[in-house]
């Protein structure tokens, strides 16, 4: 969250904030992610802005293409993004189904989550408002078809949960992290039951994607963290790696409720986090106020 203005009370919060996260060293880190030099990390935010520029400037071809290629194209440029910006991408896991809908849901640490879930499962986004008002990355959002939901009215949620079910009913794919907010990577948060109605009402099987960094501190995207800062701390670390892990998808039909399913859906994500480590930056920095919440993006 940016600003001074309260959040609304019903809106998840997390502890995770810049200056206890972000940069905290993480003493898990491998060994190799190193500083790098002004000019390498200049290079590569040129890289990575120049890279999603020419997305932006290639939309309108791509979409008179066939979908399948199209949706090939959208991986290979993804991947070439997170690239561009130093980081190493390791794919895991069981493929995704490709003939029936899916609800993909994934915890939450950093903005690379969207193209890297994109590289893997492309489909409809579900992001918070303020993003139509990034540069740049707004107006790709909104190119791809983004579902964008309003954090600050409740009454607008419902309206959401039917346009991806919507989505989900006619065979397509929703991408939603239900977290509800950024987190560190070292903690996580409850997974919100309103976005899973939407694969109850749509018919949908729920995918579980796991999101892992290395190291933590670098791509983590909390709090009041404006995202020049978090672009410019990506780039200038050496050795960032991003472990995605696609899990068994869990059948909709299964579960009587929203609520039960999204708890499933929770311990299967939190099963892939056994190799982090044992004490997050809350546990060893108790003093430290949790002022600020996290970057907020739709339950």
């Amino acid at each position: 969250m940016t600003g001074s203005t309260a959040p609304s009370p019903w809106l998840p919060t997390a502890p995770c904030t810049p200056g206890r996260c972000a940069a905290h060293p993480d003493p898990a880190a491998d060994r190799t992610a190193l500083a790098a030099g002004a000019a390498l990390a200049s290079a590569r935010l040129a890289a990575g802005i120049g890279a999603v520029l020419i997305g932006v400037l290639c939309v309108p071809a791509a979409r008179l293409l066939p979908t399948p290629v199209r949706l090939a194209l959208v991986r290979y440029w993804v991947r070439a993004v997170v690239r561009a910006f130093g980081v190493r991408v390791r794919f895991a896991g069981l493929p995704a189904p490709a003939d029936r809908p899916l609800l993909v849901v994934a915890n939450h640490v950093s903005w690379l989550d969207i193209p890297l879930l994109a590289a893997v499962l492309p489909g409809r986004m579900v992001a918070k408002t303020e993003v139509r008002q990034w540069p740049v990355l707004g107006a790709l959002a909104v190119l791809g078809g983004t579902l964008f939901i309003d954090r600050d009215r409740l009454r607008a949620l419902p309206g959401t949960v039917r346009a991806m079910a919507a989505v989900l009913a006619g065979g397509g794919r929703v991408i939603v992290f239900p977290e509800g907010s950024t987190w560190c990577g070292r903690a996580g948060g409850r997974f919100r039951p309103a976005a899973f109605q939407a694969a109850l009402d749509g018919g949908a099987d729920v995918q579980p994607v796991r999101i892992d960094y290395r190291p933590t501190d670098a791509a983590a995207y909390v709090g009041d963290d404006p995202l020049g800062a978090s672009l410019w701390r990506l780039a200038a670390t050496r050795g960032v790696t991003a472990d995605v892990t696609t899990l068994e998808p869990i059948p909709g039909a299964r579960y009587p409720d929203r609520r039960s399913l999204a708890a499933a859906a929770q311990r299967a994500v939190a099963s892939e986090s056994a190799n982090l480590p044992s004490s997050s930056v809350h546990q060893r920095d108790r003093s430290s106020p949790a002022s600020a919440s996290s970057s907020r993006t739709p339950a």
